[in-house]
């Protein structure tokens, strides 16, 4: 629980009052919380309307320099300074860095950077604002100031230290080395970048180049993803859903060009009997239904997520049979009937889409992928038996480690005598758009399925596709 801080006496419009919330928003992820729920909490209510999006765009950046931002602080401030002020220095040395276009030696500055006098005049009101943090608004004008006049030696000086660099925990960085030695510093840069918002077209209302057509003449712009996610259009910049024509139609979904590989590599034909375990929110489970007429059960173990998978097939006017009920036990929701088809899209450590949520890194920890790896077998091995002699399984993370990958899916080979590992891209890296490579053997293809023509031989990234992490194998039940 945050502790309660006393009335800010600032205009819910300034750029102070939006430092203020943002930094309660990086301390309660410090705390364990994830940023979505707590940015959800923190600008929360009416007088938050005006600040909302400031808020959040200081956060989200915060997430991804927290480390050097921390360093930072830690240089220049002696004595620790309470965490409410802590939090603004943060999220003020995020801006800075952001304006001077040293956020990242390997992230360029965003567009819309606020000016160095801007924002030390306003991280200095903001603790000016409180009069628990009152006292604090000298060391805070000197500490920036301090840092725009020696920003080159005292970034130079933090980020000897990899995790300051990087912007990762060093165990974060230790493992993507050594999962990917040729590609380690692209994965972590790709991880920094700001994901770009992908649509996938519903081909049962349009396919996706009528559809651009359709955003060209709404003044959106946007490209292709390519032959691997057929139905994926990349925008330029990211607008509202509500500017999307057609999006509360069900003519188009917002989906990683990534995850739209499931529903394909999973080739589910008219008529098939189909599971979506851990469904939730549905973007997989709606696929399936625009791709084929199938009969789709979607179960998800969160009462709270499970109506998010009705909810987006309604707007899609589809229809699926969900059930709250864990995948490792089916006992308790399972009517008995085998399936053609199973899509185990399994909880994982979500290494791969940090760039879209960068406080996932500073809430995993280390110990988290073991005890993730137990539950994934846990959940293979019980939803194995629900396949039906001549279907297939495939198993998905959104990971970029191979204990959950990799190592995942020669565990289940080796465990399960009547599984035939089938061809499907393996790991795929996180890519902002350019060729990449990992050094992956993949098994060799034995299936003759047209649709994977378009999947590449090794696991990495697809040239040109902007893409999170992801990990797939397919395996046939003999």
């Amino acid at each position: 629980m945050r502790h309660r801080l006393s009335a800010l006496h600032l205009a819910p419009d300034s750029l102070g009052f939006a430092l203020d919330a943002a930094a309660q928003a990086v301390n309660a992820v410090r705390a364990g919380a994830s940023l979505p729920a707590v940015l959800a909490d923190v600008t929360g209510g009416e007088k938050m309307a005006a600040a909302r999006g400031a808020v959040q765009d200081i956060a989200y950046r915060a997430m991804r320099v927290l480390a050097t931002a921390d360093a930072l602080v830690a240089r220049s401030v002696r004595k620790a300074a309470p965490p409410q002020v802590d939090g603004i220095l943060v999220c003020a040395f995020t801006l800075l860095l952001d304006s001077s276009g040293l956020s990242s030696e390997h992230v360029p500055a965003p567009e819309n950077a606020y000016t160095d006098f801007t924002v030390v005049d306003q991280a200095v009101s903001a603790v000016a604002g409180r009069r628990e943090t009152a006292f604090a608004k000298g060391l805070v004008n000197a500490v920036l100031r301090n840092f725009l006049r020696n920003r080159e030696t005292l970034l130079a000086d933090v980020r000897k230290d990899p995790a300051a660099r990087w912007n990762y925990p060093q165990w974060w960085i230790d493992s993507v080395q050594a999962a990917w030695p040729d590609d380690w510093e692209a994965v972590l840069t790709a991880g920094n970048t700001r994901a770009p918002l992908t649509l996938r077209v519903n081909r049962r209302r349009s396919t996706a180049s009528d559809y651009l057509g359709v955003l060209n003449d709404a003044g959106i712009g946007g490209t292709l993803a390519g032959a691997a996610a057929p139905d994926a259009i990349v925008l330029t910049r990211p607008v509202p859903v509500d500017r999307l024509p057609g999006f509360f139609d069900g003519v188009v979904s917002v989906q990683d060009s990534g995850a739209q590989r499931a529903a394909l590599l999973l080739g589910a034909t008219d008529g098939m009997r189909v599971l979506d375990a851990c469904a939730a929110p549905g973007g997989k489970t709606g696929h399936l239904l625009e791709c084929a007429n199938v009969e789709v059960v979607a179960v998800e173990s969160s009462a709270e997520r499970a109506p998010r998978i009705t909810d987006n097939l309604r707007r899609l006017q589809l229809d699926a049979l969900v059930k709250v009920g864990d995948a490792a036990h089916p006992n308790y929701w399972w009517d008995g009937q085998l399936f053609d088809r199973v899509l185990a899209d399994v909880p994982c450590s979500a290494s791969g889409i940090v760039r879209r949520h960068p406080d996932i890194r500073w809430l995993r920890r280390a110990s988290d992928i073991p005890a993730l790896a137990a539950e994934q077998r846990r959940i293979l091995a019980a939803l194995w038996s629900l396949v039906a002699p001549g279907g297939e399984l495939l198993y998905v993370t959104c990971s970029i480690f191979p204990e959950e990958g990799e190592h995942q899916a020669q565990w289940f080979e080796d465990a399960q005598k009547d599984a035939v590992r089938l061809d499907a891209p393996g790991q795929l890296l996180p890519s902002a758009g350019a060729a990449g490579g990992a050094n992956r053997k993949t098994p060799p293809a034995t299936s003759a399925d047209a649709s994977l023509a378009a999947t590449p031989a090794a696991g990495g990234t697809v040239p040109g596709l902007d893409q999170d992490g992801f990990f797939y194998a397919r395996f046939l039940k003999r």
